[in-house]
């Protein structure tokens, strides 16, 4: 694929997005103006690029799509559903198409085409008839108004001339211009103007003293009529000025003028305003302006504008200039703010990634190197170095930092056309779609959030007659939130609907033999359950849900990404999943430990602090921090490491999700830059290990995953409770 299809194939996808996006806003406000032209504009860029590359079968599908939205822009036609869903397929079309295009075939295949004909069709429904009944064509822009008993037409060309006084001596007749004229079109009023004529005594026969003011009905352009004077156009002073109906095209024309560096005489020239010889003549007369002196002291003023010539000479209406100037300012901001992007592709943000890793990892043992040596100028050297590094560690990231807003805004279109296939009416909302995270993150992160949506609205969200009858809103509403906490990303998808129902869940797991007829399990223990494999509790397959596939597959995709899925619902309130998830995949700050011989980091992002171990808790598993019951693991006992107690350890409080615990350690290492390396994939089944990193010795550091060392904690401490609540009274006091 050459470099120009390249580009039209980004740009237009992008350009698509713009139109999916303005068309699911028009259907909410249909009286949007400037987002009807956001679509017009959006599609007619896509048209015009893909004429460009010579890209035909794309071309001709948005010419006619274009078409309709012209239409639509116009107000000829008035914006429906049906139109809305219409635009949004050939949406998907133009999608299908540039697939055809990246793939590098020539046309598309067979059932490619046959949707977009279908499609054609349907727009033609649309379309504007080329010609009234009887082949007379309908004369919509010119204004009609009746006064007693006559017609007077006010929509037409007013041309003002005065010939020279040599254009008799040339050989020519002022009334056969006139007369050529009148084979444009009709003239509709003519008056002539004396006013150069001397007193009768000074007048030369020879000379011409005449001149007209012409009022002219016609469709010939500026050109056209211009044209007509060509040959005694050093002879005569001309102006047009054109009806009001042209005016309007104008102003239409400039809007949709392609974005070029384009002066304002071309831009003129270009729809049709002005023709080159006003303009030339224009330019003159600005050049010949006299130059005006400043004053002492003060700079010159600068010379007049082309656009306060044209007016000024009565050639161009104010408003058409005030149009083309808006059009140049326009174009010139957009091009500053391109100029400050750089478009890369993402291999080669991946690879500088991985060599600022290895950076990290070298300015570690260079920094380990000079604190060994006890050189001061070299640890000197060395700190700075580290702290550039960091600083380099941080915009390398900052690179792959994108807004979620744009894996959100997909949904609007889905939610859309779900609701209408489900005969539901629902909203979506979205708030934190500028918060950020890793691009490698958002792009596998969307699958997830596609089936949690769309398990919203078909579980979730109850029938329009349903909610109502239970006092709620006809409309139901699902929520997409994300916000930063504790150097995670969390994410909620939320609906308004009738909650997880408990006993449906807990009968429906008893008859799958997911646990035993009987057991006691918590609200919480019971909600858990969707999580397993091939559960479901949906009376029929739909196309949507109810094969129990899914859920299972959503928890374990978050979990591939370093991240965890947690649910909780109130029965006829609704239900939120909240997903949570690492900022990055590749570099953190984490805290340094060790045990034994061993060493771990910590994500610093969820250290809250470090206190001593006493004596009296060595025996237990929690310990009172300030009123408040923090359980701990021992990673010495948890990893099994041999060797003998330290005189002294060291507990690691840390959060996760809102839930505290400790990790009783031997030493405490310090902050250290951590380069996350993955562990080969016979290690996915260790729990409490989330990766690897490299030490400035050149040894092998474990990543602790915090999520899993809390839960374990939580659940430890959960079985306690529940042990103790079997066991009788008098040996639980035993």
């Amino acid at each position: 694929m050459d470099e120009l299809t390249s580009v039209f194939i980004q740009e237009g996808r992008e350009q698509l997005q713009a139109m999916e996006d303005g068309l699911l806003e028009l259907e909410q406000n249909p009286d949007n103006h400037d987002n009807i032209n956001t679509i017009f504009r959006a599609a007619h860029t896509v048209k015009g690029a893909s004429g460009v590359i010579e890209c035909h079968f794309i071309e001709n599908f948005m010419h006619k799509v274009e078409n309709v939205l012209d239409r639509l822009r116009n107000n000829e036609i008035k914006v429906s559903s049906d139109l809305t869903g219409l635009l949004l397929r050939c949406c998907d079309q133009l999608s299908r198409l540039m697939d055809v295009l990246q793939a590098a075939q020539p046309e598309p295949d067979a059932d490619t085409k046959a949707a977009g004909d279908a499609l054609l069709v349907e727009l033609t429904g649309y379309m504007a008839p080329s010609a009234a009944p009887g082949g007379k064509l309908v004369e919509s822009e010119v204004e009609v108004h009746t006064s007693g008993g006559g017609v007077m037409i006010t929509d037409a060309w007013h041309i003002s001339v005065r010939f020279g006084p040599n254009v008799l001596r040339g050989g020519m007749d002022p009334l056969s211009f006139i007369r050529y004229l009148a084979t444009l079109g009709e003239i509709l009023g003519l008056e002539t103007i004396p006013d150069a004529m001397p007193p009768a005594a000074d007048m030369d026969p020879e000379s011409c003293y005449l001149g007209f003011e012409i009022r002219l009905q016609t469709r010939s352009s500026k050109a056209d009529i211009e044209r007509v004077f060509n040959f005694c156009a050093d002879d005569c002073e001309l102006r047009i000025l054109p009806p009001d109906s042209k005016l309007a095209e104008y102003l239409k024309l400039i809007k949709e003028l392609p974005e070029d560096d384009m002066r304002l005489g071309e831009m003129l020239v270009r729809c049709g305003a002005l023709t080159q010889a006003e303009l030339d003549e224009g330019l003159v007369s600005q050049q010949a302006a006299p130059a005006v002196e400043a004053e002492e002291g003060q700079d010159a003023p600068p010379p007049p504008q082309i656009g306060e010539i044209l007016i000024d000479n009565k050639v161009v209406h104010k408003a058409v200039v005030d149009a083309a100037v808006n059009k140049q300012t326009q174009v010139s901001e957009k091009k500053a703010v391109e100029a400050r992007l750089i478009r890369v592709q993402a291999d080669k943000l991946d690879q500088l990634i991985d060599l600022v890793g290895e950076l990290v990892i070298a300015g570690a043992s260079a920094n380990l190197l000079a604190t060994r040596s006890g050189q001061g100028e070299l640890i000197e050297a060395t700190s700075v170095l580290t702290r550039l590094v960091e600083n380099i560690r941080d915009s390398a990231l900052q690179l792959r930092m994108v807004q979620i807003g744009e894996t959100f805004n997909r949904f609007n279109r889905v939610v859309r056309d779900v609701s209408k296939e489900i005969g539901k009416e629902i909203d979506l909302v979205i708030t934190g779609a500028e918060t950020e995270l890793d691009k490698t993150v958002v792009e596998k992160i969307g699958d997830p959030l596609m089936h949690l949506v769309r398990n919203c609205m078909d579980h979730g969200i109850e029938p329009g007659a349903v909610r109502e009858a239970k006092g709620k809103d006809r409309r139901g509403r699902v929520e997409l939130n994300a916000y930063h906490d504790s150097g995670s990303i969390v994410i909620e998808v939320c609906d308004d609907g009738g909650g997880l129902p408990r006993d449906k869940i807990y009968n429906k797991a008893v008859d799958k033999g997911l646990i035993q007829p009987g057991q006691t399990l918590s609200d919480q223990e019971i909600i858990n359950l969707i999580w397993e494999p091939g559960f479901s509790t949906a009376d029929q397959i739909t196309n949507l849900s109810g094969r129990g596939v899914g859920m299972d597959v959503v928890r374990r995709n978050i979990q591939s990404l370093r991240g965890n899925c947690d649910v909780s619902s109130i029965e006829g309130e609704g239900t939120t999943f909240t997903i949570r998830l690492p900022l990055t995949l590749a570099i953190i700050d984490g805290f340094l430990v060790g045990v034994g011989k061993a060493s771990y980091v910590i994500p610093l992002d969820m250290v809250i602090e470090c206190i001593e171990q006493r004596s009296e808790a060595a025996e237990r598993d929690f310990l009172n921090l300030r009123g408040e019951v923090l359980p701990f693991v021992r990673l010495r006992e948890m990893f099994e490491i041999e060797g003998e107690l330290p005189e002294r350890e060291n507990i690691v409080v840390v959060q996760y999700a809102g839930q505290k615990a400790g990790i009783v350690v031997d030493q405490l290492m310090g902050e250290f830059q951590t380069v996350i390396k993955p562990l080969s994939s016979i290690f996915r089944h260790l729990r409490g290990i989330g990766g690897s990193t490299i030490l400035g010795t050149g040894e092998v550091a474990l990543i602790l995953d915090v999520q899993a060392l809390v839960q374990r904690n939580a659940r430890s401490e959960e079985r306690e409770m529940s042990l103790n609540a079997a066991l009788p009274r008098s040996t639980a006091n035993n």
